[in-house]
């Protein structure tokens, strides 16, 4: 009978392993790896040494997770079998010796749930692997829940009484937090005459219908010159991204997108076609003015709501509008949605910034940490009262510490809190700052000064969720959210032994990177205008307006020190203004003499000069490098005669590269 029960419990045990695939063409380095995994209680499903031989173990062993050495033998290597992997929801984790930056930046792509580095200890692979589980379960649970909450909210729509142009604005809006564009065009397929509706994005949440008319007026071309344009065009059949080489063949296919991409500045799009009834093809485009924004898991979250878009069009639309495709659109300007909640005191309506405020919608209803990073002065602080704000837990505390300005001896005390008594000078208990921000927020800013000593204690409020006071006798519970920020490169703090990787990769579930100013001039009038309204206000004065001479040198300058030096020498301006105009604006020598040139506008007329500016924008990027290891043919995924064809055939001269 003890026999018996013995082998029912080995059998529970092993039912709970973590199955395991380890994909690695050096036989030492993936025996030691099995032998580590085995020996903590995970199981081995199988030692792959290529892509082929990993793909056929995927499909019968169904492991729960892989170990990927990033260079492989054979013509594919680890980064491929990454994408293919993501694509089937299997996590991993990649392996790595002595790699180049590009090929890790490159391996970065596919987010992969963590690093190790040849040779590896036991511990790192160990906690690397913990944490990967920890992400893994994220990812999974974030899913499911990003696909309730857009579900409920096109269901809100489609039990309101909202008119068709309402319902789509307020679809925008629902649908911008997690598929993200600057353009959507919807509509149903027609065989004699364009008939979509767009939705161009503004701001923050100022959307605007775009009907044909609109559409003329923009283009400059007649209804019947865009009929024949869409006339001309390939209809997609089946859900598609396009960007890079794949956009740019499409355009030539489809002169209907490139017509919208030229005048609205796209450089990504992806189409969403769907039956409707059995009889009637609906399509939705989003658009992107960035590179490469679209991925398998913008399908997979689209594919999975496809009965409750059928059921949105289905509301939305006539009877009559189903049985025939309309022979004229019937819609008109409506008024731009805005509501800026939980965005106050971030300025900004560039595509870099919509995409933040995209992130932060996305992670603010969750419990999930977050790490915000970005130069000094870009607002990190701001984008953390933002997430709290727009959460759950926004009617609770959100206590900011700025982990730089901690002295080391009173650390311990001052987050965790202590008993009277506890140590000299201590005369009466303290309440600690994760205490304090029970049931709400805590912003740690800049994590990256953080001493090791205090990671450690971090890390163990993170896993355990409590905490313990100096001088306490027992643990207490706590619930709060983290949210992490700094300006360093954590990636080489953790190389340097400055930071521990554990906490890192559980600090990093979901980053924010906040672009720095140089990176979102378009935004800089507004700020501008912004902090001469709140500095007039508070020296009682008329705002002064800015005069072209003074706003040309904002934006021709670098920003160095971001928004918070904007802020300074608006500030400054207005001191030392005394009429009702700021001419001129102080800045330092060094940016009076090496301002940054303006970027170059998006702008195309043609679908040739299309193919041309975008090669020239790769190939000034390589610095004119064609072939090999980072050269533009590989950017763009095309042979090097034939990237040589195409620059003789748009006579791209080498002198402007």
């Amino acid at each position: 009978m003890k026999k018996s029960a013995d082998n029912g419990n080995e059998a529970a045990v092993s039912a709970l392993k973590k199955r395991i695939l380890i994909v690695e063409d050096q036989f030492i380095e993936a025996h030691d790896l099995q032998l580590i995994l085995e020996k903590a209680n995970y199981e081995v499903t199988g030692i792959a040494r290529s892509v082929e031989q990993a793909l056929e173990q995927i499909e019968i062993e169904k492991p729960d997770l892989v170990f990927l050495d990033i260079m492989l033998k054979g013509k594919r290597d680890g980064i491929e079998l990454a994408h293919i992997l993501k694509e089937k929801h299997i996590g991993f984790i990649f392996i790595s010796a002595n790699s180049s930056k590009s090929i890790l930046d490159e391996a970065k792509t596919t987010q992969p749930y963590g690093f190790i580095v040849k040779p590896f200890r036991d511990q790192d692979v160990l906690t690397t692997l913990e944490i990967a589980f920890y992400r893994q379960q994220y990812s999974l649970e974030s899913q499911l829940r990003q696909q309730f909450q857009l579900q409920k909210a096109i269901s809100e729509i489609i039990n309101s009484n909202v008119k068709k142009e309402e319902a789509l604005l307020a679809f925008a809006k629902a649908v911008q937090t997690f598929i993200p564009f600057d353009y959507l065009e919807t509509g149903f397929v027609a065989s004699t005459h364009y008939d979509n509706l767009g939705i161009v994005r503004r701001n923050i949440d100022q959307y605007q219908i775009i009907n044909l008319q609109k559409l003329v007026q923009i283009t400059e071309l007649s209804e019947r010159e865009i009929n024949e344009t869409y006339k001309k065009s390939k209809i997609d059949r089946e859900p598609i991204i396009y960007s890079e080489e794949a956009l740019i063949n499409n355009l030539q296919e489809a002169p209907i997108k490139a017509l919208i991409s030229h005048n609205f500045g796209i450089k990504s799009y992806l189409v969403f076609p769907l039956s409707i009834a059995a009889i009637q093809s609906y399509h939705f485009t989003f658009y992107s003015r960035n590179l490469n924004v679209y991925s398998q898991e913008h399908l997979r979250i689209l594919t999975s709501l496809e009965p409750i878009f059928g059921q949105f069009i289905a509301k939305i639309y006539s009877k009559e509008e189903f049985s025939v495709a309309p022979k004229k659109a019937e819609a008109k300007n409506a008024k731009p949605v805005s509501t800026q909640e939980g965005f106050e005191g971030i300025i900004g309506n560039s595509s870099q910034m919509n995409s933040v405020f995209n992130y932060i919608r996305k992670v603010a209803p969750s419990d999930t940490s977050v790490l915000v990073l970005g130069e000094s002065g870009t607002g990190k602080e701001k984008i953390a009262q933002s997430i709290h704000a727009l959460s759950p837990r926004k009617d609770k505390p959100l206590v900011i510490i700025n982990c730089g300005a901690i002295p080391e001896n009173l650390a311990e005390s001052l987050l965790f809190g202590h008993e009277k008594g506890a140590f000299t000078g201590a005369l009466d208990k303290r309440i600690g700052k994760f205490e304090l921000a029970d049931g709400g927020t805590i912003f740690l800013d800049e994590v990256g000064e953080m001493s090791l000593e205090l990671q450690v204690k971090l890390l163990r409020v993170l896993q355990e969720r409590e905490i313990e006071r100096v001088g306490g006798t027992s643990p207490m519970k706590i619930d709060v959210r983290i949210i992490a920020a700094t300006n360093k490169n954590l990636e080489e703090e953790v190389a340097a032994g400055r930071f521990r990787m554990d906490l890192y990769y559980r600090l990093h579930v979901f980053p924010i990177m906040v672009p720095p100013l140089k990176k979102r001039k378009e935004d800089i009038p507004d700020l501008a205008n912004h902090f001469i309204a709140i500095y007039s206000d508070k020296m009682g004065r008329k705002a002064p307006a800015l005069s072209d001479f003074a706003l040309q040198q904002i934006m021709n300058y670098n920003w160095p020190g971001n928004i918070r030096e904007l802020e300074h020498v608006i500030q400054r301006a207005i001191l030392l203004t005394e009429g009702n105009t700021i001419k001129e604006i102080e800045l330092s020598m060094s940016a009076k003499m090496h301002p940054e040139q303006p970027a170059e506008s998006f702008s195309i007329k043609t679908i040739l000069e299309n193919e041309r500016d975008y090669i020239l924008y790769i190939l000034k990027k390589c610095n004119g490098k064609i072939s090999g290891s980072g050269g533009a043919a590989e950017i763009l995924d095309i042979h090097p005669s034939t990237l040589n064809s195409k620059i003789k055939k748009l006579e791209i001269k080498k002198g402007i590269i």
